[in-house]
This record gives C-alpha cells, structure tokens and sequence, in this order.
C-alpha cells in the first residue's frame, strides 16, 4: 500500500514541476494540459466523383475526459470544411451512396443507444433507418444505393448449468452465475464478453427492419463488400470447427442477399481477409499467407476469380505486409498500403507485382506514441485521401489528385503555433550484434543547447512485431518538454522490414533485440549531448517487457518504469485474451507445462535477482492483455529483492487505452518524470510532492 500511495503522489506532481513558484509568462514547450486539445483525424472516405472526403474529426472533451467524434466533410478543391455530425454522441462510419448524393454513418447521438443514420446532402436532411441494441460495423452501400449491409453483434443466453430458480416477488436474490464455456472469454478493451455472435444483416436505405444473412456458432468479420450486382456480399470469417484454437485460419466467403446461400471461396491454412470485389464483378482481391506458425508473417494480395477459383499471389516478390486492398473506380489497378522501415505508404500495384508509390507519410490514429500506420480510400478520377502526419503533426487530411499532393486539413494549427512539438531527427545506428544497421530517431528537448549534456530517456515499442516512425508521439513530446533527450527504434523484430528481419526473434523473444536497444543508446550518447551518467529506459507491452528484461541485464540505466509489461510467460499466456495465439505462433505450440524451461528462460522474472535499478511498475486495472498480475509479480518481487519500486494502477484503463484518456496520460508520463528526476545524480534532492 505504501508504493501505491507514493505512486500517487508522483502522478500529481506533473511533469516537471519542482516548485510551487509561478510562471513567469507563457512557455512554447507542448504541457500536459495541451492533450486535451489535440485533434486528430481518421476513416478519410472519397465522395464517388472525388470532390469532397468525409472523415472523422477525434478531439477531447476536457469536462468528461473523453473523446469526442464527429463527422466532416472537406472540399478537395477549396479545403473548405463543415460538420456533417456533431453531438455530445459518437458520430463514426461515414459510407457514400454509389451517386454521392448520401452518405450513412453511424451515431448515438439521439438517446445514447447506436443507430444508423443517413443524410441527404442537397437538403440536409438526416433519417434514422434503424434502431439497434447494439453498434453496427462495417457499413457497406448496395450498388444501386436501395440498401445497406452492416455487421452486428446478436447476444444469446449463452450456456447454463442446472434449471433456474424463480425468485419471489420483490426478493433481491444475488446475480446469476456467470458460466464460461468458451476458449477465449474475456477481450481487451471490452472486458467480459458477452455470450453471443456478430453477423450480417441489410436493411432498406429509406429504413425499416434489418435482416440477418449469415447464423451459426461463428463471427462474420467486416470489411463488407457487395458485388456489382447486388446480389450477394463477400466476407471473412473463422467458420472452422476448431475456429477458437486456430485463430488465423480465416477464409474469404460470399453470401446471396435474397437466400442467404453461403459459399466458401478460399480454402487453406493461413489468413484470408479483406476482400474487395472488382468493378466489374469477374475478381475479387484479398490479402492472406500460407501459415507457417512463425512469430511474422507477410500478409500477401491475391486476386481470384469471383466463384474463388484461379487464384494467383499478385505481390509474392514483395518483402512487405500488404493491406486495405482497393479497386480503382476503373478497375484497372489495385490499391494497397504497406509500411517500410517504419513510414506508411500507399502504393499502386502492377500488372507484374511490383508496388507503385503514390502517397507516403501516412499516419495511424495512436497519438500517445509514433507507431508506423494509417487509413485510406480511393474515389473518383483516383482521388487518394489519406490520414497524413509526422513528428510533429497528428493525423490530418491529405489528398493525391492528378498527381498533386495536398494536405486539407490542419487541425492542431493553433494549438501548436504556441506550443509547437519537437521534431524527430533519424539516427543512424549499427547494432552490435551483426551489424545491421537499425533504424532509430531522436527527439531534442525545446530550446536545445549543443553545448549541454542532458539526460536520456530510451522509448521502447511493444508488439513486439510492430513498429514506430517519424510521427506523432504526445507522451515523448511530454518527455522532451520536461528536458530529456528522447530516442525511440526499431530492433530486430519490428515489422516493416521483410520477414527474416522480424523473425530474428521468432521463439527468441526477448533476445537479441536488447544488444539492437543498447546500439541505440550508444550511438545517442556518441552524439554528444547525452550524459551517459543519466540515462533512464520505459517501454509499453512488448516494451515494458523488454525495459524488465534489460534492468535485468545491465545497471547502466539510473532508473526505468516497466509499463503494462509481460513478466511472467507462463503466467501470461495463461491469463491473456490470447492464448491459443501466443502458444502457436511464439512458443511452437507447447504450452507452459510441455516446455517450462523454454518459459522461464524468456521471463523477465528469472533475471529479477540481477536487478539494482530502480523501477517503477505502471499498468491499467482493466488490461486483460498483458493482465495487472504480470506487474504485480514484478512489484513483489522487487520489493522482497530490496529494490525501489512502485506500483501504479491506472483506473479502469485497458491495455490498449492506458493512455487514452487525457487526465489519465498527463499523470503517467508526470509519474514516469518524477520517477526518473527521484533518481537523477544530476538533481541534489528528488523533487518534494505538494
């Protein structure tokens, strides 16, 4: 209880703050209280004839610390803008009509409750087709603009032992027992899932009552997408018996509108997903791979003909994943993006394979650190909308049209005219291993003097099979803000860099990507304004377990905080949302009790004995990916070794939205900065709490 509290504590100091003095004027520096106005944009969606994109617009509503969504639309000429769905509700999934005259999207804006809705443009009318108990997905326009498909989840009762008891009038009786039966039951970002299945359903665009198209025991996946002719839909799905085990084994399947006829059109073991029908109805593009249960794997496009016969691998020389498959409105080319070394593109794909640039510098929708990412569509004439950023710019959007790039949006100018965020400069680095060199990037704290030493903060990403890049991170601006030199890479593992690169630690995770980390460290300080004498390391997921397993290799860092860290794998994969997952593709299918050395060798828990450097502990109370008891072991353990140590729990935070909510980000990176300023040699008392 005590490291709770002093965790606390360190959280309300902020990031930075040593006195109780006032500004003196305003600061440039990005501060804690400027998340709350970043704004960021996603789901760009190109009218048919190119003229406009509607996206959502992603700001934060500082009263309810919490995000807020609304629909816009944007002039590709002119760049002028107006909203089409705001609200205190959330307004997502906007979808043109095949003439652009309508769009639907998705809000719960009325009463709270999710409906799908559509606007006429020319008159600004707006009509609610259909009521739902739950939130439709993947929202799809029938090719002559009559109908809609959508995906929606159905509860059930789910499985019961023994007959109910019928409680009297009145009586409050205990809740009923929860009964678990399936492999996975519990999701990140969701918690418990309920009993229940998600399938697709249509509904007449002028409204009425939806209907269901596809049953079972099975989840039907989006996207959807309908075939010119409307008569049936094309899907993904797991519809295989042991779908719960073996959960890479998707297929690619069409169903008829009006009988509900199902029909398998790939079949393999190994991912087929994202189907998109040509133009002209003959062929259909998917990305998948032939499953060989490695840690990475290249998702590949293929094109098949619509009954699903004559498949053919389209990008098979190409050492990249592939995805979001897209027609031209011609149906002459493919769309794709893919990401390398650590920059999203998207690209045109040959008649022979290759990959065409078109758009680089896309940008995903993670603002609280610069993973590699990003969405797009294609419209009439080729109009290429985007999500575009970089270091110091989230998610806008920007447009390619006659071979003209365009940024249309610019959502953070005013708040960054006066708090502007650093930049990050790449640094070279060559890992000490085998010479690779090793992409990684560098961001200098505001007002920075080459002539000063400053103290170093390693950022390390999770995954492990991902990647970051030269965008937008709010928790490193936070960091640099508060003076610190920060360095963030991608080690062996990271994706964007072919398979052999990632699979460097295929069954070796953690391993050799700690000796491509400390290359890092190295080639920043050999820049020549890093002490080497204040150095401190964090990470998150992957990265957390990663920081654990470099406290447990070296005491050149004065201080690390291991964030939502896997500590424990035999622990972990057993209380994960992923089991069957992890056991597969990372540990070749044994499970902990079939090759226990082989666990407890990849555990930052069995190098614990050799840790002296301080750490703090940081996870969310709801994470069911990395579970809080992977932290929990590491706190205990530290402290029974003797090693400072606190334990910090974020309030009903999941895995992935640790840092989603403003209020909750500013107090972890002021409790990572105040964990780090407690053991600085450089500060002669650890800042006082107040």
């Amino acid at each position: 209880m005590r490291s709770v509290i002093l965790a606390l504590a360190l959280a309300a100091i902020g990031a930075g703050a040593v006195s109780a003095k006032p500004a003196e004027g305003p600061t440039r520096a990005f501060e804690p209280h400027d998340l709350f106005g970043v704004e960021f944009a996603t789901d760009p969606q190109v009218r048919p004839d190119g003229a406009q994109v509607a996206y959502v617009r992603n700001s934060y509503d500082i009263m309810t610390d919490r995000a807020r969504r609304a629909i816009w639309l944007v002039d590709v000429s002119t760049g002028e803008q107006q909203p089409l769905a705001t609200g205190a509700g959330v307004n997502v999934s906007p979808r043109w009509s095949p003439d652009g005259k309508r769009i639907a999207y998705v809000s719960t804006n009325d009463d709270g409750k999710p409906a799908l809705y559509v606007r006429w443009l020319s008159t600004g009318t707006t009509a609610k087709v259909s009521n739902l108990a739950e939130t439709p997905g993947a929202v799809a326009w029938s090719p002559d603009g009559k109908r809609l498909a959508f995906t929606l989840f159905i509860p059930d009762e789910g499985t019961r032992f023994g007959p109910p008891m019928t409680a009297p009038t009145g009586a409050q009786w205990a809740p009923p027992l929860k009964v678990v039966t399936s492999v996975t039951y519990r999701f990140d970002d969701v918690g418990a899932l309920r009993p229940g299945f998600t399938h697709l359903f249509v509904v007449d665009a002028d409204g009425g009552s939806p209907r269901q198209l596809t049953f079972g025991a099975f989840n039907d996946a989006g996207p959807i997408r309908w075939t010119p002719d409307g008569d049936a839909l094309v899907f993904s799905a797991n519809r295989n018996k042991d779908w719960e085990r073996n959960v890479f084994n998707t297929e690619v399947y069409s169903v008829d509108v009006a009988s509900g006829e199902l029909k398998a059109l790939t079949n393999r073991a190994g991912p087929d997903g994202s189907p998109v029908v040509s133009p002209d109805g003959k062929s259909i593009a998917y990305v998948g791979f032939d499953d060989a249960f490695k840690g990475y794997q290249n998702a590949r496009l293929y094109v098949m003909d619509r009954d699903g016969s004559h498949s053919r691998v389209l990008t098979g020389g190409v050492d990249r994943t592939v995805g979001n498959p897209t027609w031209s409105p011609d149906g002459r080319n493919l769309y794709v993006s893919y990401t390398d070394h650590g920059v999203t593109k998207v690209a045109k794909v040959t008649s022979d394979g290759r990959l065409m640039d078109m758009v680089s510098g896309l940008s995903a929708d993670e603002l609280d650190r610069p993973y590699s990412g990003g969405q797009f569509s294609v419209g009439g004439k080729d109009v290429i909308a985007f999500t575009v950023g970089d270091s110091t710019h989230p998610s806008d959007i920007g447009v390619m049209r006659d071979g003209q790039l365009k940024r249309l949006t610019h959502l953070n100018a005013d708040l960054f005219a006066a708090h502007p965020p650093q930049p990050a400069e790449h640094l070279d680095v060559v890992s000490s291993v085998d010479k690779r060199p090793i992409d990684a990037w560098m961001i200098l704290p505001p007002n920075f003097d080459p002539a000063k030493k400053y103290p170093l903060i390693l950022e390390i990403h999770g995954g492990p099979f991902s990647a970051y890049g030269p965008v937008f991170g709010s928790e490193l601006q936070l960091y640099a803000s508060a003076g610190y030199i920060v360095v963030y890479s991608n080690p062996r593992g990271s994706t964007s860099y072919g398979e052999e690169f990632a699979n460097l630690i295929d069954k070796a995770y953690p391993g050799q990507d700690y000796d491509d980390l400390m290359s890092v460290v190295d080639a920043a300080v050999a820049k020549g304004s890093v002490d080497p004498n204040r150095l401190f390391v964090t990470g998150g997921s992957g990265g957390g377990a990663l920081t654990a397993w470099i406290v447990g290799k070296t005491d050149r860092f004065k201080a690390a905080v291991t964030q939502k860290p896997v500590i424990n794998w035999s622990s972990e994969v057993l209380n994960t949302d992923l089991s069957p997952f992890m056991v597969n593709y990372w540990f070749g299918g044994k499970a902990p009790w079939q090759d226990p050395e082989n666990y407890w060798r990849r555990s930052p828990l069995s190098l614990v004995g050799n840790v002296t450097t301080p750490t703090m502990v940081m996870v969310g109370e709801e994470d069911h990916r990395t579970p809080d008891s992977e932290a929990e072991q590491y706190y205990a353990a530290l402290q029974l070794k003797g090693v400072p140590t606190a334990l910090v729990k974020v309030p009903g935070a999941s895995h992935h939205a640790l840092a989603e909510r403003p209020s909750q980000e500013a107090a972890e990176a002021g409790a990572i900065i105040a964990w780090f300023q407690r053991f600085d040699p450089a500060l002669p008392h650890p800042p006082a709490a107040r």
